[in-house]
Parts: C-alpha cells; sequence; structure tokens
C-alpha cells in the first residue's frame, strides 16, 4: 500500500492534520511503514486535489492555520477498493545485512559491538511498540499489528543471539589470513 492509501486509510478512522499522521507513522505504524513530511504533505495535497479528501483549515492565534483532513464518500470509496487488491510482496532492506554480507572483512571485536548495536536496537523497538500499544491501541486488529511488530523483532534478536557465531568465526578466521 502506497503513502496516499495509507493517509487515506488513517482518516477513515478519523480526521487528523498532517501532523497527528505523522505522529502515527511514528507511533503504532513505526515498526512495520515509515513516512516523513515530505511524503505525507504531497500525499494529502493530492487526495484533496482528487476530491478524495476535504481540508478544513482552522486559525490559530499567532500559528498558521490548522489543516484538518476528513475523508469524502469518493475517498471511503477509493480505499475499499484498494483493500480489495492483494497487498504487493514485502521489501526489506537492511543495512545491517549488507554489512554481514562481508562480516570476514572485518575486526572480530567490531562485528561483535554491531551485533550487539543491533540486538539492542531491536530490544528498544521492541519496548517501543510496548509503549505504543499499551492502552492506546485496545482492539483486536491492533494487537495484531503490535503483536506481529513484537514477534518479529524478538525472533530477529533469538536469532542473533543464537546465530551470531556463524559470522564471528567467520570474522576471526578473516582476520588470521589477513595477519598471514
Amino acid at each position: 500500500m502506497d503513502i496516499r492509501m495509507l493517509c487515506l486509510g488513517l482518516l477513515t478512522l478519523k480526521e487528523a492534520t498532517g501532523y497527528e499522521i505523522k505522529k502515527t507513522f511514528e507511533g503504532p505504524l513505526s515498526h512495520f511503514y515509515e513516512a516523513s513530511y515530505g511524503s505525507i504533505y504531497p500525499a494529502l495535497n493530492k487526495l484533496t486535489e482528487e476530491g478524495l479528501l476535504t481540508c478544513d483549515q482552522q486559525a490559530q492565534d499567532k500559528r498558521p492555520d490548522k489543516k484538518v483532513y476528513s475523508v469524502t464518500s469518493a475517498g471511503k470509496l477509493a480505499f475499499m477498493d484498494a483493500l480489495q487488491k492483494h497487498p504487493g510482496r514485502d521489501r526489506i532492506r537492511s543495512e545491517f545485512l549488507a554489512v554481514m554480507m562481508f562480516a570476514r572483512l572485518l575486526p572480530a571485536g567490531h562485528l561483535s559491538r554491531l551485533i550487539d548495536d543491533r540486538i539492542d536496537e531491536y530490544r528498544d523497538r521492541i519496548a517501543h511498540i510496548d509503549r505504543e500499544c499499551a492502552g492506546v491501541m485496545a482492539g483486536e486488529v491492533e494487537t495484531f499489528i503490535c503483536g506481529y511488530g513484537k514477534a518479529v523483532y524478538s525472533a530477529a534478536v533469538q536469532y542473533l543471539e543464537d546465530n551470531r557465531h556463524l559470522l564471528e568465526s567467520e570474522a576471526l578466521m578473516g582476520s588470521t589470513r589477513a595477519a598471514e
């Protein structure tokens, strides 16, 4: 699902500002979708131009007008149509795995720190999901989404802990060969 349809979907749940939509991407959605203001606002503008959203500008004291977006009936239909399409394949881009491809070229201590840091990062993400999902989202769908994110990161932590020796032994062998 592209950013346009995801914004449209969020707005079918409740009206919101671009800032509030960004906060949703930083909170409950952060473990499976990233979006910046640079992608959110163009999507909202395009959806508004297409008649799928309305934008209500609300005056604020000493601040720019607040733009509150809501879905039109055409927007609801477009989103329901988008939901009927089979979701595309998940795309995984991992800077960590790209570096791990060359683990044998890394000093063993550095490699161990990279793995430790990644494990810590995944544990932090699990804690973030726990914080974001505790009480804020109480429905079964939200519980599923949060649980899925936790399961993915927990499995990654377990895999790294159980299999780090494969990379670390390769790095040690590479260091030995380089010293010869």
